[in-house]
């Protein structure tokens, strides 16, 4: 495959999120490459749709078939008043709209090889079989890589071939794995440090540097590997290459590789699968007949596919399946044809939904971005997908109910049927958060007309505003729209997509929380029929979920990272809860590491994060709080911590380096320079020095500990004028002036700088392992030293209307030069240690705390999620009909599970849910009648009721004092308890109860619910 090397620059900017997951190299290859999308209705426009986002170089569209109302089903880019303009036409100038960088253009001549070989990818849907044939034999040869995909109903196909030597440059997508060596044996056993698993796979490739004793092992071509255990692997003959000392490091590397794939001819006799549930591996055989007698069907209709609930029509599908079945003996291999699957398949062909439309428009444009970048690996090579479980029980679906009525939902009509699709027209739902996932979920429920019926709703709300990082995944979004409200965009554009939804939606700016429960009240929960997570964050997710059980309403929940993306249904009595289960605790890094001993360049980069806030947002806040708080300095003196520390920031601040010009700003930034690369590593060496050797009689500065080298300043390396630069820039922030960039400002006051001389000192105590007492003051208001500091300071009155101005990292703005800062810091620590560093782009992923995202696993995720929501409105009561889903589009993977069933409480002779049940009473009793009802009703003696963080009562307390609760109603003892009355309004409060069984024996019991009239 050939790609154009014309386009170079990445608007990092837009496309940042993105870069994390494809990476510089890959960008730059997808937007040099051309792409040709044929057929525009809702499964092309899709895939088109995230290949724009994605950034290729030209997309081209061809379809001159004229719009339909129906089309509306599942194209957003189309209109009413498109009705009869080709669909490409009318779609390419709302497409051009996503992304500036992107060109689009329609093509209107024959699909020949002379067209053909302008593309380095092609795609077809809604085409025959026999002119995907046709237009692979040109790509086969030419070694273009081509992809076919449809969707009929709730059925879905792909299909690939990247010709027969396609080159990917990254299988995975995993950060390479990087480690320390402890052991390198005469036959090539490597071993690593302890208790640090080395992440490798056999036939990964290593390289290695800095081992001491082998210097033909250091820096040579990379090595392949043979895994042994998780600590060790082998790496081949090692002859020659020297003897193991101490030391290293090694470094997986990615090495390009090369595969090859079948034309569509040859497939078609002999398909290869990515199964899609493992649930279903009989199905990809039975669908590969199924949607080629589809197409035997329609070539006998004059294109036409099978009429929704047809029995004639399914059964000539049938027919034309058996007879493909006897041809080709092999594709079911043995197994006989599912003649009720193949109906089914009929039955929907002339479908199209919302959901499998995101769901297959994100695959297979995942598959655009492999083929035009090289990253990541491509399905081989067929690739079919259902959700059937998706179809309604509980509504019936007939020729009648299923046929068109002329409206804009025709194609969802033909699949679910009249009745069904009212109730979704019907639904009160409530969306919670409109970014990347909420625009595709309100994009999807427009199309579905969710809400848009005479009793219907949809409730969004969002607190965030549109950023240009944004407009990358987030379509609903254009430029212009940046600084605005999330969610007042987001419905507007729905709105315009289908006018139905107009005035049916909400669109509201409140964090959903505890702070806003009066505007999400009670009465607003109860009045919903589902809820919808579109959220960044774990809190806030699951604060959401505590009250869709509270309130016993479902919960659709989602998630991605990258290519990886996770959907989960929760749904009232059936399943368990978004919070039954949490991911691990993230490992923090020791300290002592951080401040003395990285070996990382994820330590030097939160190392520099830190020391962002002691420069620049620690020592402002500090002195306005001096400044404005009258007993401060008493106050932090009376502390325990750092109490010289905080007040010789003070003074520094305050006093003795308090910049009146930009000139003293650079000079400040050379002097910490100084300070922090070069004294503070001398002081480090002094304590330690290189051959400085533990009681054990092993070397210090071995394993972990990377034996550190001082810098001296030079002011045409571009890293440490870069420090400076930002140092000096963020330093004049704080005292509110006017900075510079220009290098040259910077070089002619560095050369007058004076940059006192160093002696290390030997009463410096520096922690070398984590539990290791840190020195710190410990004086107190009495002590002379810290006394002396305080009375120095000016006093706050003397400083009048004075205040500096902290920095609030955002890293985001490229200007403002906090991740420049960072970024520089980072490195010159990593140069102090040796480390490889980080360009701008990771450290803002690492310091920023970066979500990877790219809109090809948002759509699919988003796709399945609604394909939940089917079941959901359809009030499905197995707990088998759902499914929770984990998808990684870079190896692809696909699984899907059952939901896990929640946890049983059980208590004397009874069994209930431990997250749903619960004890309810109508009536605000004494907690005597709360007492004596338990120990009748549920043979539960009470030991302690609590409501909140408060406890109200406890079977241990004093005997007065229990009596004295007894006679209170529930109501007075909350205001008894907690000093504040219950609030105007509230229908219904919560108690946590302990009780010991009819055994005398502690038991888990459901939570109590006052219902308030």
């Amino acid at each position: 495959m050939q790609v154009d090397e014309e386009n170079t620059e990445i608007d990092e900017s837009l496309y940042s999120r993105q870069l994390y997951v494809l990476g510089a190299e890959a960008m730059k290859r997808m937007n040099n490459s051309n792409v040709l999308l044929v057929g525009l209705k809702g499964l092309g426009v899709e895939i088109a749709k995230n290949v724009a986002l994605a950034g290729v170089k030209s997309l081209t569209l061809y379809d001159p078939a004229p719009t339909k109302l129906e089309d509306l089903s599942s194209q957003f880019f189309l209109a009413e008043s498109d009705i009869g303009t080709p669909r490409a036409a009318a779609t390419a100038p709302r497409l051009a709209e996503l992304n500036r960088y992107v060109k689009i253009g329609v093509h209107d001549g024959p699909l020949d090889e002379a067209a053909i070989t302008q593309y380095q990818c092609v795609v077809l849907t809604e085409t025959s079989i026999e002119t995907q044939v046709q237009i692979n034999e040109i790509t086969h040869k030419h070694n273009i890589a081509f992809i076919v995909a449809d969707v009929r109903g709730l059925f879905a196909m792909a299909f690939n071939d990247f010709g027969t030597d396609f080159t990917i440059i990254d299988a995975n997508g995993n950060e390479p794995a990087t480690g320390i060596v402890s052991d390198v044996d005469e036959s090539g056993n490597v071993t690593v440090l302890e208790d640090t698993r080395h992440g490798l796979e056999d036939g990964d490739y290593v390289t290695f540097r800095e081992i001491d004793g082998m210097p033909g092992l250091n820096d040579a071509e990379p090595r392949k590997v043979t895994v042994i255990d998780p600590y060790a692997f082998n790496i081949g003959s090692v002859a020659g290459l020297g003897t193991y000392v101490r030391g290293g490091l090694y470094q997986q590397v990615k090495v390009p590789f090369q595969i090859s794939m079948e034309s569509l001819m040859t497939q078609l006799q002999k398909p290869e699968y990515l199964y899609s549930d493992f649930a279903k591996l009989e199905r990809p055989p039975q669908l590969h007949i199924g949607f080629q007698a589809l197409q035997g069907f329609a070539n006998k209709h004059e294109g036409q596919l099978p009429k929704p609930m047809d029995e004639a029509d399914a059964n000539e599908v049938v027919h034309i399946a058996r007879t493909l079945a006897a041809q080709m003996p092999g594709v079911l291999d043995g197994a006989e044809l599912d003649e009720k699957l193949i109906k089914e398949l009929a039955y929907e062909a002339r479908g199209d939904l919302p959901p499998m439309v995101a769901t297959m428009g994100g695959i297979v444009a995942q598959e655009v971005l492999k083929a035009t970048s090289g990253k990541f690996s491509p399905i081989r090579q067929y690739f079919y997908f259902d959700s059937l479980e998706s179809l309604p029980e509980n509504y019936a679906r007939t020729a009648e109910n299923t046929a068109p009525v002329g409206s804009r939902y025709d194609n969802q009509i033909a699949v679910l049927g009249k009745e069904f699709h009212d109730k979704i027209r019907n639904m009160k739902e409530f969306l919670v958060g409109s970014g990347a996932i909420g625009c595709e979920m309100l994009k999807n429920w427009a199309l579905m007309g969710l809400g848009s019926g005479p009793e219907g709703k949809i409730t969004v709300t969002d607190n965030d505003t549109i950023e240009k990082s944004n407009l990358n995944r987030q379509f609903l979004f254009r430029p212009a729209d940046v600084g605005k409200q999330k969610s007042d965009v987001a419905a507007k554009a729905v709105e315009a997509m289908n006018p139905d939804m107009a005035g049916h939606i909400d669109a509201k700016q409140d964090k959903v929380g505890q702070d806003t429960e009066n505007v999400f009240d009670d009465d607003f929960w109860m009045s919903l029929d589902a809820v919808t997570n579109a959220l960044d964050n774990v809190e806030a997710r699951q604060y959401v979920d505590r009250r869709c059980v509270f309130f016993k309403k479902s919960l659709l929940e989602s998630g991605t990272l990258g290519t990886k993306g996770n959907t989960q249904v929760v749904y009232p009595m059936l399943t368990e809860s978004y919070s039954s289960s949490q991911d691990p605790p993230e490992t923090g890094i020791p300290l002592c590491t951080l401040r003395s001993f990285p070996n990382r360049i994820e330590h030097t980069i939160a190392w520099a994060k830190s020391l962002f806030q002691d420069y620049f947002v620690l020592p402002a806040e500090n002195v306005n709080q001096y400044l404005s708080q009258p007993d401060y300095v008493e106050s932090t003196l009376k502390m325990s911590g750092d109490k010289k520390g905080i007040l010789e920031s003070l003074q520094a601040y305050l006093v003795t380096e308090k910049p009146l010009t930009f000139d003293e700003c650079i000079a400040w930034a050379r002097l910490e320079f100084e300070k922090k690369y070069h004294n503070e590593i001398e002081q480090l060496l002094y304590n330690f020095p290189k051959d400085e050797v533990t009681s054990s009689g092993t070397l210090f500065w071995s394993g972990p500990k990377r034996p550190p080298t001082p810098l001296s300043f030079d002011v045409e390396n571009p890293t440490h004028l870069e420090f400076i630069i930002a140092g000096a820039n963020l330093h004049a922030f704080n005292y509110g002036l006017k900075g510079s960039s220009d290098p040259e400002v910077f070089k002619k006051v560095l050369e007058n700088v004076i940059v006192p001389e160093f002696s290390p000192k030997s009463n410096v105590k520096i922690q070398v392992e984590e539990n290791e007492p840190v020195e710190g003051s410990s004086g107190n208001f009495e002590d002379d030293e810290l006394k002396h500091l305080a009375e120095s300071l000016p006093t706050p009155s003397s400083l009048a209307g004075y205040r500096l101005v902290p920095v609030e990292f955002e890293k985001d703005d490229d200007t403002n030069y906090h991740i420049d800062f960072i970024t520089a810091a980072s490195n010159l620590r990593a140069m102090n240690y040796a480390i490889e560093p980080a360009d701008r782009l990771k450290t803002k992923l690492i310091a920023g705390r970066i979500i990877p995202a790219i809109a090809t696993t948002t759509g699919l995720v988003t796709g399945l999620v609604n394909l939940e929501l089917y079941k959901v409105a359809d009030g499905k009561n197995k707990i088998e009909a759902y499914k929770n889903g984990f998808v990684n589009l870079a190896l692809p993977f696909f699984g899907f599970s059952e939901p896990i069933t929640p946890p049983k409480i059980k208590y004397n002779d009874k069994v209930v849910d431990g997250i749903w049940d619960r004890f309810e009473i109508d009536r605000d009793m004494t907690l005597q009648e709360l007492l004596d009802y338990f120990e009748k009703e549920e043979g539960l003696t009470i030991t302690m009721v609590s409501h909140g963080v408060s406890m109200l009562y406890a079977s241990f307390a004093p005997p007065k004092k229990r009596a004295q609760k007894l006679p209170l109603k529930l109501t007075k003892l909350i205001e008894d308890v907690t000093s504040k009355p219950v609030p105007e309004g509230t229908k219904t409060l919560l108690f946590v109860l302990c009780a010991e069984d009819l055994e005398g024996e502690d038991v888990d019991v459901p939570y109590l619910l006052l219902r308030l009239k």
